[in-house]
């Protein structure tokens, strides 16, 4: 028992405790240096239109994989949706086009609000009778935002009002 006493009363070995800094410090450096790099954040400054014909030409021709969020500039719970998304996109570290259509402004007035999507690749906004373009995204839509189409490398496509499930974003991305 004395013995246990007396190694805990001892100080530390110098040479022990720069040799434990160094492995820490290094190890930082390594885990820095093999982590994927991040995504820039960037502001758009630029918008297209998005019509009736727009959708089946992304389903078809568009990126793979690819989350597109619909919203509206008065939306509360959108910005958050689309920050989720955003950080499991980096978090797979997978490259993934991540994309806002603006449902209730145009032009300029969209990019007032591309601050909120900081991180996308793309801004759309709807061009045309809103229900129409609603009707070429989804039949099924209740006109509810966020509503989150996910388009799968393999090409599947996944729908959620809100913010997708864990479980429907890996598979997403798997």
């Amino acid at each position: 028992m004395t013995l246990v006493s007396e190694v805990s009363s001892r100080p530390p070995n110098r040479r022990a405790v720069l040799a434990a800094a160094a492995v820490m410090a290094t190890g930082g450096w390594a885990q820095q240096a093999l982590a994927a790099p991040e995504r820039k954040r960037v502001t758009l400054n630029s918008v297209l239109p998005f019509d009736t014909s727009t959708w089946q030409r992304l389903v078809d021709k568009g990126p793979r994989p690819a989350a597109y969020i619909f919203t509206t500039t008065y939306c509360p719970s959108c910005p958050e949706a689309f920050d989720k998304l955003f950080a499991h996109i980096q978090a797979t570290r997978k490259m993934a086009e991540l994309v806002v259509v603006l449902m209730d402004v145009q032009g300029a007035k969209a990019l007032e609000h591309a601050g909120h999507y900081v991180g996308a690749t793309r801004m759309y906004t709807f061009n045309g009778f809103e229900s129409a373009i609603r009707q070429s995204v989804d039949p099924q839509w209740p006109n509810v935002t966020p509503y989150v189409v996910l388009l799968g490398k393999d090409g599947s496509v996944r729908r959620s009002i809100g913010v997708p499930d864990p479980e429907l974003l890996g598979k997403w991305l798997s």
